[in-house]
């Protein structure tokens, strides 16, 4: 079954599949190629809190209207009508993915430029058509990227590749992006949605509480030293020990069986 959450948002629709156990978020502007408004970044940010907190979603994908663009990125013009705090502060909304306890697949085909790319970095996995292009244009315009494109394509790609992408403004192909680690997998258009669907295959048979504590181990850490690193993982892994999924887990691989896990 596939509900759409009853709620007014700015040119984005979220659909709840209770079966499937997942959320889909789509970026619903296909005539403007998804762009996104200052609101419409706020509403994600909603959006992923009302997600967070609903025990029948364990995955959340967000994805854009149609097959031209996930998003060409933000309204500039309504850069002028802005605030410089308020500007300084986007990259809190855009995060709103990285901040979720839960898997988020971001489903990429077409356009993936500025705040677009931001927010499918920060995403857990981007798994995208191989028509797919990765841009940050904002040097084209005299700005720079605001919501974390900077820094993320930095410190997953390197700060050469980073440099050879934004200051040039350059558009990257899927298949090199993929090489520089920017996407997680690259499929043919027609074979994406089924792509996807093996992820999320996987990521539902799991804990939904070891999900929770991994994806916060690996966001936590990968800021720190080895041996910090190392310390928060010990210290979830001994936490775990007294849940009732890893009881459940070391039960049924005794039994041979597939476990049952409750989220507990």
């Amino acid at each position: 079954m596939v509900n759409s959450i009853a709620q007014e948002w700015d040119h984005i629709t979220v659909e709840k599949n209770v079966e499937g156990k997942t959320a889909t978020i789509t970026l619903d502007r296909p005539e403007k190629m998804n762009t996104l408004s200052f609101i419409a970044r706020s509403h994600l940010s909603q959006i992923f809190d009302i997600l967070n907190n609903d025990d029948d979603v364990k995955v959340i994908l967000i994805k854009g209207a149609g097959e031209k663009a996930f998003t060409s990125g933000g309204d500039i013009a309504q850069f002028m009508e802005r605030h410089p705090v308020e500007l300084s502060e986007l990259h809190v909304n855009v995060a709103a993915p990285e901040r979720s306890p839960k898997p988020v697949i971001a489903q990429l085909q077409g356009y993936t430029f500025g705040v677009g790319l931001e927010i499918a970095l920060a995403c857990d996995f981007r798994i995208a058509a191989d028509n797919t292009l990765l841009a940050l244009p904002e040097i084209n315009i005299g700005m720079i990227p605001g919501s974390g494109g900077s820094q993320r394509v930095t410190k997953i790609a390197g700060i050469g590749r980073a440099k050879d992408m934004i200051l040039r403004g350059r558009r990257v192909p899927a298949h090199e992006a993929h090489d520089w680690g920017l996407i997680t997998e690259v499929t043919s258009p027609e074979k994406l949605e089924e792509e996807i669907n093996k992820i999320v295959k996987d990521l539902t048979s799991k804990s939904p509480m070891t999900l929770k504590v991994l994806k916060r181990v690996l966001n936590t850490a990968q800021d720190s030293s080895l041996s910090t690193g190392m310390e928060i993982e010990g210290f979830a892994y001994g936490m775990l020990r007294s849940t009732e999924d890893f009881n459940e887990g070391v039960q049924a691989f005794g039994n041979k069986e597939k476990p049952k896990f409750k989220g507990k």
